[in-house]
């Protein structure tokens, strides 16, 4: 028997905060989840809908308030689903993800706590516009066009003049490509009825270089009113490098389709993370934080060890940002990625930075990795940086067979690390080291960088 029920108030108490930024409340042992309400809180709550392990509220006010409450300063934080943390304070937001993962390391990965740093996250100086990359739905409203974020649970779109997480330039460029565009009586996708033109604008910012790229994201391959557009855009920006089109002709969610054309300008505008210069296209896969990135792979670094003699195996090395960080203080670095696109990218970067002792291959890393043992290719290290669903069985079963001495492993998903972690451990590694780093500020997710080495090179802790 379920001790709630759906459209009932309660009093409860905050105990915790899910992995999604929501309070957690107990009533007779029943979790309940409520957005907007942190850990030592006491309210008055709603319930909105019940499943048979779980419930979800809405906060109807606070009796009770966390010392860590603070007014969320953007004005439609509420309507929004970017962010989910506003309203806890900055040093808060660093608690709880550090908090998290060591919950999850001891819960699901069974680590023993006792012999496991895991530092304090890192957090931002100022945590505020670090987005470099915007991209928005467009739609109709009386008047015009709108370009905005997603009311949360809908896909009704709320009109942003500007977002507190976003570079300040690509907010500006967004409202200015859709007023124009308006203006030329661009029409906007309709997904209901699968009709209209323009589905998404993106906007990609160098943060070092000051460059930009423009994307229009369409229907079909036409673009009504091109050169007026183009040519309203580049005068009023200068610093506009690239103009791109992608086509997305299907009935769906998924935002880029498989054509991409350049319109007017460069295929690719240049940025740098470090000392290192990434050319980046509409397609790349390239960190959303910078200064966030850079703290992230300098860790990564530290906990290579790297002397300038090693091997390294970079397993889902994208465009090769990882890569080349390694390649800076390795012998040799090979990296891998299913993605050709991301693989040629790769290549390019590595000859941009004049890089020669770093080498790619297109694949599967639990494919590629045995072929290159097969060619007497023996990593000292190997580097993971997995999609959020964390690395693949084989893969796992790759490094346990090659026994590098150390593994550093980075991940946006501290649920499947844990996971991963609990594999390593089993076959014969030892987890050392665990660095948070908040890449996200006021979203509830957090990256780590995680050293794990062999249990006979670890020494006693």
């Amino acid at each position: 028997m379920i001790p709630v029920q759906k459209n009932e108030y309660y009093h409860v108490a905050f105990e915790d905060l899910t992995h999604d930024g929501a309070g957690v409340a107990k009533v007779e042992g029943f979790p309940i989840f409520v957005p907007n309400a942190l850990p030592g809180e006491k309210g008055k709550i709603k319930i909105t809908k019940t499943k048979k392990g779980f419930a979800f509220g809405r906060l109807i006010e606070l009796t009770e308030e966390s010392e860590h409450r603070t007014n969320a300063p953007c004005p439609i934080y509420k309507q929004c689903g970017g962010c989910q943390l506003q309203h806890f304070s900055y040093e808060g937001q660093l608690a709880f993800k550090r908090k998290q993962v060591k919950e999850v390391l001891s819960r699901i990965g069974k680590l023993n706590m006792d012999e496991v740093t895991v530092h304090p996250t890192l957090g931002m100086k100022d945590p505020w516009n670090y987005r470099n990359k915007a991209q928005v739905p467009v739609g109709e409203r009386e008047g015009g066009l709108v370009a905005g974020f997603y009311q949360q649970r809908s896909h009704e779109i709320i009109d942003m003049e500007k977002c507190l997480i976003q570079q300040a330039a690509n907010d500006e460029i967004v409202q200015a490509v859709k007023n124009i565009c308006s203006s030329h009586g661009i029409r906007a996708y309709n997904e209901q009825k699968h009709k209209g033109w323009l589905r998404h604008i993106m906007v990609r910012y160098g943060v070092v270089s000051k460059e930009i790229m423009i994307v229009f994201v369409t229907k079909t391959n036409d673009f009504p009113h091109k050169k007026a557009i183009i040519d309203e855009i580049i005068s009023i920006y200068p610093n506009v490098k690239s103009i791109v089109q992608n086509i997305n002709p299907k009935r769906t969610n998924v935002i880029f389709g498989d054509e991409t054309n350049v319109l007017w300008g460069e295929e690719y505008i240049y940025d740098y993370i470090g000392d290192i210069k990434f050319a980046i296209s509409a397609r790349s896969f390239y960190q959303v934080n910078p200064e966030q990135t850079k703290a992230l792979y300098d860790k990564a670094l530290e906990y290579a060890q790297l002397t300038g003699k090693e091997n390294v195996i970079d397993a889902y090395c994208g465009i090769g940002t990882i890569t080349l960080f390694l390649a800076q203080k390795a012998k040799k670095v090979y990296g891998v990625e299913i993605v050709p696109e991301a693989i040629e990218d790769a290549k390019r970067n590595a000859l941009l930075n004049g890089i020669e002792n770093a080498e790619f291959a297109v694949g599967e890393a639990e494919v590629v990795i045995p072929e290159w043992r097969k060619q007497g290719i023996k990593p000292d290290v190997i580097v993971v940086d997995p999609p959020r669903k964390g690395c693949d069985e084989a893969l796992l079963e790759t490094i346990l067979e090659m026994k590098p001495q150390r593994v550093v492993y980075v991940s946006c998903n501290p649920a499947t690390l844990a996971r991963d972690l609990e594999v390593l451990e089993r076959g014969g590694f030892k987890t050392m080291e665990v660095q948070p780093v908040d890449m996200f500020p006021h979203t509830a997710h957090v990256e780590c960088v995680s050293q794990i080495v062999l249990k006979e090179a670890a020494g006693p802790k």
